[in-house]
């Protein structure tokens, strides 16, 4: 197993199915972003965690140092030291029997992503170009060397906070990234800019899992520990901590209990440690058990294990009691884009900094919904606001912050800048005019 998350019941049965042993579990580096799951993992199976050798891989089985090797079976791994995301990250290049001194595949952790390489600022931002020239120097001494029929496994996809641009695409060999790469496109100079150039949120949650990273494994709590709250109880309990309502941007806006926050399941683990850390108290509404025991468990992916309560049968239960009930509008690119020629509304762009500076609407103010609550905009809380992203996720998410602290006349732009862009309407183009530059 190669880094594996907290939760390790899908691991355990993919191997009781294909008739496996797990007998090490590789470690790529101190994950910011996700919690570990290999002591759990290696004290349920009897394998080693193998790690590097530097301090930051914390409790390990196994240290490897530089181009040492681990044989499993008719495998070799090779343990290649590829620092610049973090000073301990490691590489492991695979070769499979009868495959020679070719390398089949290399697990590149979070230095090496498909489209992108890791961030450089996360040790210390005061070192981002020095640690991107230790990156450039590492991937291109280590991992191109290994040629270009070499499989990628990085450790993220896109929308990995621990990347800027990854691709979308999750399959990659060396030629490809050598041919579209900034890593390999950029001589180290421009290289070095370029990480530098890049304005990357840092989420709070990283600090608690650098942290719970070191240790030997924390147990993971059942996701039934959180107990189900019929609606009164539910009214009363909130008030110890936050409601995070998992439900879509749509259903939030046509009704949810005042005071929500709206991060819809599939954002949880990216969004959920920005409005809410390991001692908060957290009380969840979703759509069915299936999707509250996902939620519950995104939570504990990333460290969180303060699910007090679940709402029984979800809003509609709420409902039905007769308690309390907001909504906040929705709107469509076209019907804004009227509002922004009448001069009668401010837009809100809550996508990040690569994304603003690519393109954006004429006249938007730009806050990053991670930090819009301790950054709310400077305007009259009755101004009509219409607030976007890409296409209605994250906005969702900064509709209802807005909401939660006293903005009346909140709109959420459904379709976001993907739709405004296929409209052809106005957007302005930083990035082009930098090039023609």
């Amino acid at each position: 197993m190669i880094d594996p998350r907290r939760d390790v019941d899908d691991y355990l049965r993919l191997a009781r199915e294909n008739d496996l042993s797990i007998a090490f579990v590789l470690e790529t580096h101190r994950q910011e972003d996700f919690e570990f799951g290999s002591r759990t993992l290696a004290q349920m199976t009897g394998a080693k965690i193998v790690g590097g050798s530097h301090a930051l891989f914390g409790e390990t089985d196994v240290k490897l140092e530089d181009e040492q090797e681990l044989k499993v079976g008719t495998t070799r791994f090779v343990a290649l030291a590829t620092p610049g995301h973090t000073p301990e990250s490691m590489s492991y290049a695979v070769y499979v029997e009868d495959s020679g001194d070719k390398c089949w595949g290399v697990f590149t952790g979070d230095a090496l992503f498909v489209g992108d390489t890791g961030r450089t600022d996360l040790p210390d931002p005061e070192k981002t170009g020095e640690n991107a020239g230790i990156l450039y120097d590492a991937i291109h001494r280590k991992i191109a060397p290994l040629g270009e029929h070499t499989l990628l496994f990085p450790a993220h996809g896109a929308g990995s906070a621990c990347g800027g641009n990854i691709s979308e695409r999750d399959d990659s060999t060396l030629g490809i990234e050598k041919a579209t790469n900034p890593v390999f496109r950029k001589s180290r100079r421009d290289f070095v800019a370029h990480k530098l150039a890049e304005k990357m949120a840092r989420p709070p949650y990283f600090l608690h899992l650098e942290k719970v990273n070191l240790l030997p494994g924390r147990p993971l709590k059942s996701p039934l520990a959180a107990r189900v709250l019929q609606p009164r109880e539910f009214q009363q309990r909130m008030r110890e901590g936050v409601v995070i309502d998992t439900r879509s941007p749509e259903a939030f806006a046509a009704a949810h209990i005042p005071g929500a926050y709206n991060i819809w399941l599939d954002g949880l683990p990216a969004f959920g440690g920005w409005v809410a850390n390991e001692n908060t108290r957290i009380f969840l509404i979703a759509d069915g058990a299936e999707a509250m025991d996902l939620a519950v468990m995104s939570l504990a992916r990333i460290g969180i294990d303060s699910v007090e309560g679940t709402l029984a049968k979800g809003i509609e239960s709420w409902r039905d009691q007769g308690l309390p009930l907001e909504s906040i509008a929705t709107t469509s690119a076209p019907e804004t884009a009227n509002w922004v020629q009448q001069g009668r509304v401010q837009v809100l762009d809550v996508r990040d900094e690569y994304e603003w500076d690519e393109k954006h609407i004429p006249g938007a103010l730009h806050r990053y919904v991670g930090h819009l609550e301790d950054q709310l905009p400077l305007l009259p809380k009755d101004s009509e606001i219409v607030v976007h992203c890409n296409v209605g996720h994250r906005s969702g998410v900064a509709a209802s912050i807005l909401k939660r602290n006293g903005f009346t006349r909140i709109h959420n732009m459904l379709g976001g800048i993907c739709a405004w862009e296929k409209l052809g309407l106005p957007l302005e183009k930083p990035g082009e005019t930098k090039k023609a530059d």
